[in-house]
């Protein structure tokens, strides 16, 4: 019975009713749909249940329980998402005929969530019972706040980010940990960093990140087949990677590239004609700067015919990059702006509550939000502050990966590293790549990496402190 008395079994439990009390009890919490829910309905075979019901009721101001079943593929959106919305719609028809209830997907997230939990608490314990229990309570105090639950009951995309973050690097850390590393395992690392990195678009970047450390992988074992399944597994993650970006739908590019000019670069700019003059395009555009792509009465269309020519065939990603190079005060002014509003796990604009609960629109259900209300109210919303951060977490990391010669222990190094990588790409990638649109909501990944860099660091004073001489002689 003892052996069942652990950190990480204690953290599973407690999670699992957490889970269950945000996720099924009542009142129904969800997040309410700003529009991008449609993408993954069309292709998965989902549509609004009450086809009759007001804008308002349908966006924004209310969560929404219950989806109809519909044809799959009326639309694609290409999304590791897919997989898991396709599971849980299949067991919704299954448990429930007549309509999908979206807790079905939420507890299918919930599940994800526990074994990262397990994963996570029983490789970063470090032999240590008093890290292992602070490391379980972390978990439990920062990864199932509101904040972060009220998504898995929707159909944004966040939760996949969060969970295949989670379990990517908390099987990555089992994996330097085992004595004979297995490539099932390998085999799940790999599987986790694929969904994360084909999760969103945003995301396709760290897919490279995550390929270059599979190769380090390689040194873990000495035999053939060992490193021909770990190149062959980088690889594919790379060129996976780079397919994602190079086949993303061309009306997602062109509003991406919209955003990232007009709501973007010339958002607040102090020289709009010079600074289109200096991208390469005509005059008249001046007329759109600091609009977004679906704002109505625009001067001219975002789907006007002329823009093809003017606009989305004559400027790239990599133009706007090249721009804040030359003018890094300016990008500076951006990645300020994106700390504002960076500190905030859940969207404040979308309400959690259902319509039938009697709530005003757009209301928020505050249980179990410590940490996201801390978060936003009193962690400073700055880039200094960030920048604070990260010089003391990769300092530290740094010089543990130093101390340290083995393998194992610096790929261990290596991979606490690349939370904060993969941090810095979600939170830049949202100023390269949408501007400043719906910036709080763009930066999620950017908090779920920062808020690990926070667990991960607490874990490393926890285990200085245990390992004090003064304690380690009692």
């Amino acid at each position: 019975m003892r052996k069942w008395l652990t950190a990480e079994t204690f953290a599973v439990l407690a999670g699992f009713c957490v889970l269950l009390y945000i996720l099924i009890g009542k009142p129904f919490v969800g997040v309410a749909d700003n529009g991008d829910f449609l993408r993954i309905m069309s292709s998965i075979g989902l549509n609004y249940y009450d086809g009759s019901e007001s804008y308002d009721d349908r966006f924004f101001g209310y969560a929404h329980q219950y989806f109809a079943y519909d044809t799959f593929f009326r639309g694609f959106y290409p999304s590791s998402q897919l997989i898991i919305v396709a599971a849980a719609r299949l067991i919704g028809g299954l448990v429930h005929p007549d309509a999908f209830d979206i807790r079905i997907l939420g507890m299918l997230y919930g599940l994800l969530l526990l074994a990262a939990t397990w994963i996570i608490v029983r490789s970063g314990k470090s032999g240590s019972r008093v890290v292992a229990v602070i490391l379980a309570l972390s978990m439990l105090f920062v990864f199932y706040d509101i904040g972060y639950l009220a998504y898995f009951n929707s159909l944004f995309g966040e939760p996949v980010s969060l969970v295949s973050m989670l379990l990517s690097i908390g099987i990555g850390l089992w994996l330097t940990q085992q004595k004979q590393p297995s490539k099932k395992v390998l085999w799940l690392f790999f599987i986790a960093a694929f969904v994360l990195t084909t999760s969103k678009l945003q995301n396709a970047p760290i897919g490279i990140a995550y390929a270059l450390i599979g190769l380090r992988f390689m040194r873990l074992r000495g035999d053939f087949s060992w490193r021909r399944l770990t190149i062959w597994l980088s690889a594919s993650l790379c060129v996976i990677s780079v397919v994602l970006y190079v086949a993303a739908p061309k009306e997602l590019k062109h509003i991406n590239l919209y955003q990232t000019v007009f709501y973007g670069v010339l958002n607040d700019s102090p020289d709009v004609k010079g600074d289109l003059k200096e991208l390469g395009l005509p005059e008249r555009l001046e007329v759109l700067a600091g609009t977004n792509y679906f704002q109505s009465g625009t001067a001219i269309k975002q789907d006007d015919p002329s823009l093809s020519g003017d606009f989305y065939s004559r400027v790239s990603h990599m133009d706007v990059l090249m721009f804040y190079i030359k003018h890094p005060s300016r990008f500076i002014s951006k990645m300020e702006y994106a700390a504002s509003n960076g500190m905030s796990i859940r969207p404040y604009y979308l309400g959690t509550y259902l319509k039938s609960e009697n709530k005003p629109p757009r209301a928020l259900d505050y249980t179990y939000s410590t940490w996201s209300e801390f978060k936003n109210k009193h962690v400073p919303h700055t880039l200094w502050f960030i920048v604070l951060i990260y010089v003391l977490y990769y300092g530290i990391a740094l010089l543990e990966y130093f101390r340290h010669s083995g393998t194992a222990s610096r790929i261990r190094g290596e991979l606490l590293m690349l939370i904060g990588l993969v941090g810095l790409f979600s939170f830049l990638v949202p100023i390269l790549g949408d501007g400043q649109a719906d910036m709080g909501k763009h930066q999620f990944m950017f908090n779920v990496c920062f808020d690990m860099m926070l667990v991960t660091g607490l874990a490393w004073i926890v285990y200085q402190v245990v390992n004090l001489p003064v304690w380690r002689r009692r």
